[in-house]
């Protein structure tokens, strides 16, 4: 029989407890679109710069492979990737797989005092399709976590594991009652530190931060099978990055657009826009060449607009569709999705998924579009 991850008492008051946090930021709105202050779980999303959670600050840049270890002094840890790939007969797909730590204390404590929730989710779609799945788990109690020596982020029967102190190579193997999945992943590229050494503010005033780190190239094979049936093998590139701090919105903010395309062999552009209720929207974006070349991107130099708003599940008014000029570095992008049915219904809902671009480059990347 296989295992999908079962509910036990305390479990399901902590699964309630990050819920009511993710769910209440993005639907407990005021009439003004102003989120209400009043409810305390909302906060623990919000920018955290008291104790008891270690602020983020640029005088400590990321250093590798430390920063690949999880770090209980910081309240959140994410993971993010994303691969496109294509079948021996051309037929394409999106592959996703995230997996996120939030806590309420900064001590990491043993057992059903730890107060860790790990989940992580698996999305396969095509242009028609999707397949996808969450799992939940409590912290410190073996059913979920990360090791350094070698890496191994785990789930469940879900892992992403190497033989090293980095991800690389590595192996995701996910198996769901819908889809079977077994990865491997080798980074042909430098990892990339984004913003001031892995530091990245997130908005103007510099109060909300993050570290980051990214693999932005990455060639993947494998074996896919999907409703039951036959394996079959795939292949592809993908990006990966690891986002850390203490505290995922900032008061005002509505939520964020993250663009990562694969421009061409030699070239990827991630772009994230922070969404501002009162101080407009705020840019980070960078681009990254193999051969180890970080160039940061100016937000005055970039103009990202959206085209065409598509209305998913009858009345959520999404924009799917993207404009992208960055003249500075001849880069004039238009942006559409592979399937627009790609609204997921996980704890923190979300847009994403694979896109493709024309214009100054035909490519093919992921888009995250969250807070809509």
């Amino acid at each position: 029989m296989k295992r999908k991850f079962s509910i036990k008492p305390l479990t399901l008051l902590f699964i309630i407890c990050f819920c009511s946090v993710a769910l209440l930021y993005f639907s407990s709105e005021s009439s003004d679109g102003e989120v209400s202050s009043d409810n305390a779980q909302v906060k623990l999303l919000l920018n955290q710069s008291i104790k008891p959670f270690k602020p983020v600050t640029e005088d400590q840049p990321v250093l590798l492979p430390r920063d690949f270890a999880l770090d209980p002094r910081f309240q959140q840890g994410w993971w993010h990737f994303f691969a496109n790939v294509s079948d021996a007969k051309g037929t394409k797909y999106g592959i996703q797989w995230s997996f996120f730590r939030i806590s309420s204390e900064h001590q990491e404590l043993n057992g059903w005092q730890n107060s860790q929730l790990l989940l992580s989710h698996i999305v396969v779609s095509s242009q028609n399709q999707v397949w996808h799945e969450q799992r939940i788990a409590r912290g410190g109690i073996g059913q979920a976590g990360v090791n350094s020596h070698p890496f191994k982020v785990w789930i469940d029967n879900w892992s992403w594991e190497s033989l090293g102190a980095t991800p690389f190579p590595g192996v995701l193997d996910v198996e769901t009652d819908s889809l079977k999945l077994s990865l491997q992943s080798t980074a042909l590229g430098p990892f990339v530190l984004p913003g001031k050494r892995g530091y990245v503010s997130k908005n103007a005033s510099n109060q909300l931060a993050s570290y980051n780190l990214s693999a932005p190239f990455i060639d993947v094979s494998g074996e896919l099978s999907l409703d039951g049936g036959p394996s079959f093998h795939i292949d592809g590139e993908a990006w990966m990055s690891k986002e850390w701090g203490s505290g995922l919105l900032g008061d005002e903010q509505q939520g964020w657009d993250w663009f990562v395309f694969h421009l061409d062999p030699q070239n990827t552009l991630s772009i994230r826009q922070y969404r501002d209720q009162n101080a407009g929207h705020h840019v980070v974006a960078t681009l990254s060449t193999n051969s180890g070349k970080t160039i940061s991107i100016d937000e005055k130099d970039i103009t990202i607009e959206p085209l065409q708003t598509s209305f998913l599940q009858g009345d959520k008014a999404i924009p799917l569709h993207w404009s992208i000029d960055i003249p500075k570095h001849n880069i004039h992008l238009k942006v559409s999705p592979n399937n627009t049915n790609l609204w997921l219904p996980f704890v923190m809902p979300y847009w994403e998924g694979p896109v493709t671009t024309q214009g100054s480059h035909v490519s093919e990347g992921f888009m995250q579009l969250a807070g809509y």
